[in-house]
Parts: structure tokens; C-alpha cells; sequence
């Protein structure tokens, strides 16, 4: 891989796509040491109009192109509608430009391996944004998992919850899973060999809003997602369950987001064969409270300036993705139409600037 940009100049960055998460990655690469955000770009003039004035300084456009015609661009941050990442980051590495696409890297395995060639090909960077991955909660959690203090992992779990906004092009797997499918595949550091996944379409006809996921991996590791925007509870949490204690991190604590309990069961030496339960000491380590998206785009600029693989680049992306298709696989030939669906008219998504 090769740099855009020389070690003494900063990196020049657009962001396109303006919607929900754009408008925090352009903040963040707008403040961060060593890079010059230079373009924002969204085909939508209410988006654009909403964005702009916070960045006074910055070229706003409607159309990819005109970012892609810039010579002196380094990098583009794609965080347009999901069916658009593969075809935005194939644009953008084809202009030579390191390339940020926010998660999933696309919505097939054959995308998503063509964007990896066309990264490979042109020798640009190119990093999928798996959020939590660079989470100091999540990062502790795999340090602890990875030290060996919890033992043998045994299995893991994740619960990703909420009331939250019903969705017509997406269901809960694919919306709210990426995110924990990501965080499952770091903690594990392999990919799963068995996958089933099981869910329900209560409020629109064909679009999950609870699914359930079971995951098999080859050392022996389990683990279990539970996905729903039709909950009372929010929640974002994962749970990590080894021979000697155990473990959790909990996004929706103030405080205390990773706990370490000394909780399991020893062998009674007095009677063979028996065990007997142990509760002992709970402890929580100290976690940075750095934003995670601003460690993210400090991790981008620095792969840039390295010229190294980002810790969730092509490899990661497509390993997702692979998860979510075959979990997807797994949903459709166990699905049925909810008899309580409720039909909604199709709420078709934003206009991207593609």
C-alpha cells in the first residue's frame, strides 16, 4: 500500500453522505491533527444545507465526481445508504483514492471480495468502519479475553436492543448486526463454522425486527446474538463466559462499561467428579472515555500515513459480510410472514451522491 500524502502535509479528506453518521465523521476529521477535511458531499440539498454551516471552510458538492476529479484528495469517507458502500468505494479506488466505507462493506460476499481486489489492485487503503472494534471498552474486553484470566472461553453473547426506528430496506440482522457480528469475530479470532440465525417480520411484511443468531466456531466457542428494534429495554452489551471467570461490556453504563467477575465452578477435590460453584471478587479497570469514532479516524489517518493494513480493512470487511450473507441464508429458509405484520407503506432511502 502507498500513501497520498507526504509525512509533512496533511491529509485531505471528503466525506460523502450526510445523513445520520456523516456529519461525526466529518467533525472528527475535521479536528483531528494531520488532516484537512476538504470536501462533504451528500446528493441531497437539505442534507447539504444542513451540514455546511458547520464547516465554513469546506467545498460542498452534490456530486462524487467532483470530489473524485480533485487531484489533490487523499482520501474519501463513504457513509452513503448501505446498498451504495460497494459501488462508492469501487468509484473511489478506481480515482486512486484510500478509501473509509462505513459497515458492512457491502451486501454480498462477491461485492464485497470486488471492492478487496480493487483495493489490493490499486495499492490503496481501504478500511470498513467496524466502530466497535476501536471502542476502549471492547478493546479491554478482548485484552482480558486474550490474557488468558477468564480461562477457556467457553461462549459469548450479545444483546443489541432498543424501540428504535423501523426500517424498510434493511432488517435487524443486517442493520444492528454488523456491529456485534464484528466485535464476535475480534473476540473469537476466527470465523465460524456453524451459523443459524432465526427471526420475525412483526411490523413490516419480510423485514425481521428480532432476530436470533447462533454462532459454532471450530476451537469450540459458541455464541449467541439477540438483535431487535421491538424491545422495552436498550441495551448494547456482550458477555464473555470462560472456564475461570467471566466478563461484560455494557455501552449503556455511565460507568463501570467492562466488569470482571471471578464467578464459575471448581472441582470439589473432596468428592471426585463434583463441582461446586465459586462467586468471588468483581472488579471493573479503568477504560478510556476517548471518543471511539475519533480513535477510528485517527486509526484511518495513521494506516494512510503508515501505509498499513487498517485493523478492520478488506479482510475484516469481507469476513462480515460473509457472516451476515450466510446468517441471511439461514434467516430466509426458516422465515415466515409475521401474522401480525402490520403493512407499512416502502419508505424508499435517502437520495445518495453517487
Amino acid at each position: 500500500m502507498t500513501s497520498g500524502a507526504p509525512a509533512d502535509s496533511p491529509i485531505r479528506i471528503g466525506v460523502v453522505g450526510l445523513g445520520y453518521w456523516g456529519p461525526n465523521l466529518a467533525r472528527n476529521l475535521d479536528r483531528l491533527p494531520g488532516a484537512e477535511l476538504r470536501w462533504i458531499c451528500d446528493g441531497s440539498e437539505a442534507a447539504r444545507e444542513g451540514v455546511a454551516p458547520q464547516f465554513p471552510r469546506v467545498a460542498v458538492s452534490a456530486e462524487l465526481d467532483e470530489l473524485l476529479a480533485d487531484p489533490d484528495l487523499d482520501a474519501v469517507v463513504c457513509s452513503t445508504p448501505v446498498p451504495t458502500h460497494a459501488e462508492v468505494a469501487l468509484r473511489v479506488l478506481a480515482a486512486g483514492k484510500h478509501c473509509f466505507v462505513e459497515k458492512p462493506l457491502a451486501q454480498s460476499v462477491a461485492a464485497a471480495e470486488e471492492v478487496a481486489a480493487a483495493a489490493r489492485a490499486s495499492g490503496r487503503v481501504l478500511m470498513v468502519g467496524h466502530l466497535l472494534e476501536y471502542h476502549p471498552g471492547v478493546e479491554k474486553l478482548k485484552q482480558i479475553a486474550d490474557s488468558g484470566d477468564l480461562g477457556e472461553l467457553f461462549y459469548l453473547y450479545s444483546n443489541r436492543l432498543n424501540l428504535g426506528k423501523l426500517r424498510a430496506d434493511e432488517n435487524a440482522l443486517w442493520s444492528l448486526g454488523a456491529h456485534d457480528v464484528s466485535v464476535v469475530l475480534a473476540l473469537a479470532g476466527e470465523e465460524p463454522a456453524e451459523l443459524e440465525a432465526f427471526g420475525e417480520s412483526y411490523m413490516r411484511h419480510g423485514v425481521e425486527d428480532v432476530v436470533f443468531c447462533h454462532l459454532r466456531f471450530p476451537s469450540g466457542l459458541s455464541a449467541h446474538l439477540h438483535l431487535s428494534w421491538l424491545d422495552p429495554h436498550k441495551e448494547r452489551r456482550f458477555t464473555v463466559v470462560g472456564s475461570k471467570r467471566m466478563a461484560t461490556f455494557d455501552d449503556m453504563a455511565l460507568e463501570q462499561k467492562v466488569t470482571v467477575y471471578d464467578k464459575g465452578f471448581d472441582q470439589d477435590f473432596a468428592s471426585y467428579g463434583e463441582y461446586i460453584a465459586r462467586s468471588g471478587d468483581v472488579w471493573s479497570p479503568r477504560i478510556s472515555n476517548e471518543e471511539p469514532l475519533r480513535i477510528e479516524c485517527r486509526h484511518f489517518l495513521d494506516c494512510l500515513r503508515d501505509g498499513r493494513e487498517p485493523r478492520s480493512g478488506a479482510g475484516s470487511g469481507v469476513a462480515v459480510v460473509r457472516v451476515l450473507e450466510e446468517l441471511e441464508r439461514s434467516l430466509r429458509a426458516r422465515s415466515r410472514e409475521g401474522p401480525r405484520a402490520v403493512a407499512h407503506p416502502e419508505t424508499p432511502p435517502r437520495a445518495a451522491a453517487v
